[in-house]
C-alpha cells in the first residue's frame, strides 16, 4: 500500500525530494498528474520532457539510434531528439511505466539506478519522475521489483477542493464550477463494472475543462449543446449536469460582488439554505481569483458589496450560513480574499463577533 497525497502534499514532496532521488506516482487517469508536475517544474525553470511509455514501440526515441563510429569501428548511440545539448538539468516524466515494453524496461532501469542512457549520462540535477495508472484501466506490464525499489512511490489523489480551487484560478466557466461543486461524485466517479465490455465514456478533471471550453461562449446552455457534452463527460454526467444548468438559480458570485442591488436581495430571500451557503464558496473563491485584476474603485465598491451580502445573511438570520463563511475564511485556500477582507472591520466584526456564538 501506497502513500496517499493531495496537491499541496505532492508539490511539498516535489519540494522536498533530492533530485538524486525518484518519484513514481499511482493514479487514475486524467486527474492532472502531468499538468501539475509540468506547472510545478517551469516555475523551478527546468523544462519537462514527457515520454509516454505506452506508446513507444522504438527504443530508439528513448536512448537514440546506434551508428557504427568510423574512426573506432565499434558502434554508438547517436544522442535522443531530446538530449539536452547546454548540460543543464531537465525533467524526464516517464508516463504510463506500467505499459512500458520489455525493452524500454532496460534502459529506464539503467536511467533510474545510474542516471544514464547508452552510456551518456544526464546533466547534473536532472530529475526523473514516473507515473502509472491506477487498478485495472488497462493492460499493464508486471514492473521488475528492482526497478519500482528504485522510486519514491506515492498514490496522489486530488481532492475535489483542489480542482475547484485550480478551476477557479484557470478561470472555467462558473457553471461547471458551481455543478461539481455540488455533485462532486462526477469528478471523479468509480469505474463501471461493464467498462470493459465497451467503450463507455466516463467523466474525469481533463473531460471537464474541455466541456467549459466549449460552454464559455454560450449564455443558454440548450438541449443539442447536452449532446456534445455527453460525448466529453459520459451520457449519466451529462444529463445530470443538464438538470443542474435547468434548475439552477441565477444568482452568481460576480453579481453579488460587483452589482448587490435590492432586486438581488430579493432574489437571495427565495434561496434555501443549502443554496446560500454554495453561493458562499461561489464568492470566496470569486473573489480570492479575480480581485487583484480589478481597479481600486472596483475593490472599495466589491468589499461594499460583501458586506451588504453579510449584513443580508444577519437580518435573515441565517446562522448556519454565516457560521459556514467563517469557517471557509479560516480553513480554506484564500489567502488573496482574507488579505483583501482585512480592509474591512466591517465584515470582521459581522463574522467573527457573530460566529462566535453559533453551534452548527
Amino acid at each position: 500500500m501506497s502513500i496517499r497525497v493531495n496537491v499541496n502534499e505532492l508539490i511539498d514532496i516535489l519540494n522536498l525530494t533530492p533530485s538524486g532521488q525518484n518519484i513514481l506516482l499511482i493514479g487514475k487517469h486524467g486527474i492532472g498528474k502531468s499538468q501539475i508536475l509540468t506547472k510545478y517544474y517551469e516555475t523551478q525553470k527546468l523544462p519537462v520532457i514527457p515520454f509516454f511509455l505506452g506508446q513507444m514501440s522504438d527504443p530508439g526515441d528513448l536512448i537514440g539510434l546506434p551508428h557504427k563510429n568510423e574512426e573506432t569501428g565499434h558502434t554508438e548511440f547517436m544522442p535522443p531528439y531530446w538530449w539536452p545539448t547546454d548540460d543543464k538539468p531537465v525533467v524526464l516524466f516517464l508516463d504510463e511505466l506500467n505499459r512500458a515494453r520489455p525493452e524500454l524496461l532496460q534502459a529506464i532501469q539503467d536511467l533510474t539506478l545510474n542516471r544514464t542512457l547508452a552510456g551518456r549520462k544526464l546533466p547534473k540535477n536532472s530529475r526523473i519522475v514516473s507515473a502509472v495508472n491506477a487498478g485495472d484501466e488497462y493492460q499493464i506490464t508486471d514492473l521488475d521489483p528492482a526497478l519500482v525499489s528504485r522510486f519514491n512511490i506515492y498514490e496522489f489523489v486530488p481532492e475535489v477542493e483542489d480542482w475547484i480551487s485550480w478551476a477557479h484560478k484557470n478561470k472555467l466557466d462558473e457553471r461547471v464550477i458551481s455543478f461539481i461543486q455540488k455533485q462532486s461524485t462526477f469528478l471523479d466517479p468509480q469505474r463501471s463494472e461493464t467498462e470493459d465490455e465497451h467503450i463507455e465514456k466516463t467523466p474525469d478533471r481533463r473531460a471537464w475543462a474541455r466541456v467549459s471550453e466549449f460552454i464559455k461562449p454560450l449564455k443558454v446552455v440548450e438541449p443539442k449543446h447536452i449532446k456534445l457534452i455527453a460525448g466529453i463527460v459520459g451520457v449519466s454526467a451529462a444529463m445530470a449536469f443538464r438538470t443542474y444548468i435547468e434548475a439552477a438559480q441565477s444568482i452568481t458570485a460576480d453579481q453579488v460582488v460587483l452589482h448587490f442591488t435590492k432586486q438581488l436581495c430579493k432574489a437571495l430571500e427565495k434561496l434555501t439554505l443549502q443554496e446560500i451557503i454554495h453561493l458562499n464558496h461561489q464568492i470566496l473563491y470569486w473573489t480570492n481569483e479575480n480581485i487583484k485584476d480589478m481597479k481600486k474603485a472596483q475593490q472599495k465598491k466589491g468589499l461594499q458589496n460583501i458586506e451588504k451580502y453579510i449584513v443580508f445573511l444577519k437580518e435573515k438570520d441565517h446562522r448556519e450560513a454565516i457560521a459556514d463563511l467563517f469557517n471557509m475564511l479560516q480553513t480554506g485556500d484564500l489567502d488573496t480574499v482574507r488579505a483583501f477582507f482585512v480592509d474591512s472591520e466591517k465584515i470582521y466584526d459581522l463574522l467573527i463577533k457573530y460566529a462566535e456564538n453559533i453551534k452548527l
